[in-house]
């Protein structure tokens, strides 16, 4: 007995010895690799980035692009990817405020996305409707359609520059896009005669451009901005009270009238508030009480102030599509030979300053594309070029001071960015 104890407890500090040899081992080799991952930090395995696109992990896929040709329908594209007839319908099936087959535009991309084993299974169509938006059918899930949006960001940005010719032109000379021109006529249009600027004129804008995925949009917002001609010196600084953003100029006065100087962005005025005009489909002379601005079909029409859509007719041997909003008691406004309205808008409807109403047509009678536009002071027809639009409210007392403190600081900045300088990209902003 005493002897199988002796070989039990030798047995037993022999496994002992082992353990701790095995403990110490695990911990040295453990300390071994600490050692040598801090000694080169480039030996330590970092998990590969997930790449997204269209909210999936594109890099898992075979993915196969195309683009939507003139006159080619959905089920055209499909096939080229392989469909069958059955699943062209099952696809085709969901519900039109999803995707509407009927509306698809010539140059939009489509992608699909398979499996990438042997099967090359196909699990995804993509239909991107937007630069913002897209469609996901999730094949494997009968052909579940979802409409999702891409991340979007904007990005702070800064241009000054010297008008040569024109404005439109000295942004183009100046890495800008002329839409800003545009941005600034609305912004200064009661303050500074874009009509009349002349070579020498200077301009700063701080400005944010809106990024998809790294791709530009033509989508713009003025955060500050100043305008130098040989009289004077005009800044833009924005601040919101009574919940409304508005326009001031350094002294806490507001640029923004209650009206805008025109209801469209692009256009030439064909003809002027006359009380004989040649009518050139009539062949007569008579009255035209309103300002025609020739542009292109399809050209976005606002209305320069807010109100209420009191008319929206067509009138076929006259007017054409037309809509009349009346502002207050004393002005109503009319735009007449529509192509169209805005979506969904009717009679009734309350509209706020520079929201779309409809696009410029050439209904009625009317010898090409143009807006007729009218406004009316009590009843009575008066020439929409001379209407003096009254200044909305000026910086209240109680927010001066906060109004001083960012308009001494944006004042500085424009000040100090250069004429002529390339716009240049800063940090982005919400």
């Amino acid at each position: 007995m005493t002897r199988i104890f002796k070989l039990r407890t030798i047995s037993a500090a022999i496994a002992l010895i082992t353990l701790s040899q095995c403990i110490v081992g695990c911990f040295g080799a453990d300390s071994d690799k600490t050692k040598k991952s801090e000694e080169n930090p480039a030996a330590i395995e970092t998990p590969k980035p997930i790449v997204l696109k269209y909210g999936l992990p594109i890099e898992e896929f075979n993915v196969k692009y195309d683009t939507i040709k003139a006159k080619q329908t959905i089920a055209d594209l499909l096939h080229r990817f392989g469909f069958n007839a059955n699943q062209i319908h099952n696809l085709t099936q969901c519900p039109d405020t999803v995707f509407n087959v009927r509306r698809i535009r010539p140059g939009q991309v489509c992608a699909l996305l398979c499996d990438k084993d042997s099967t090359a299974t196909p699990r995804y169509f993509i239909y991107e409707e937007s630069p913002k938006s897209y469609i996901t059918f999730d094949i494997a899930n009968d052909y579940k359609a979802e409409r999702k949006y891409k991340p979007v960001e904007w990005r702070e940005k800064e241009v000054a520059g010297t008008v040569n010719s024109s404005l439109w032109a000295a942004m183009e000379e100046n890495s800008a896009s002329p839409l800003l021109a545009v941005e600034m006529s609305h912004i200064f249009g009661w303050s500074i005669d874009f009509f009349g600027i002349q070579r020498g004129d200077e301009f700063r804008i701080i400005y944010a451009q809106e990024f998809v995925e790294e791709t530009p949009l033509n989508n713009y917002r003025i955060l500050a901005a100043s305008f130098r001609t040989s009289k004077n010196l005009v800044y833009a600084i924005p601040f919101t009270q009574a919940g409304e953003e508005l326009f001031y100029n350094s002294d806490g006065n507001s640029l923004e009238g209650a009206f805008l100087k025109a209801p469209l962005d692009y256009y030439r005025i064909s003809s002027k508030f006359s009380n004989s005009r040649f009518h050139p489909v009539l062949k007569r002379t008579r009255a035209h009480h309103g300002v025609d601005y020739a542009a292109p079909k399809g050209t976005p029409v606002y209305a320069i102030g807010s109100g209420k859509v009191i008319k929206k007719a067509y009138q076929a041997n006259g007017a054409g599509y037309y809509l009349k909003i009346r502002h207050n008691s004393t002005y109503t406004t009319s735009y007449m030979h529509l192509s169209g309205y805005a979506k969904g808008l009717k009679e009734g409807d309350y509209v706020k300053q520079k929201q779309v109403i409809g696009y410029v047509g050439s209904t009625g009678l009317s010898t090409g594309p143009h807006l007729d536009f009218r406004v009316y002071e009590n009843g009575k027809p008066i020439n929409p070029l001379t209407i003096k639009s009254q200044p909305k409210m000026p910086i209240s007392k109680e927010n001066r001071e906060a109004f001083g403190v960012i308009c001494d600081s944006l004042v500085k900045r424009l000040s100090e960015i250069e004429l002529r300088a390339s716009f240049t990209s800063n940090d982005s902003i919400k």
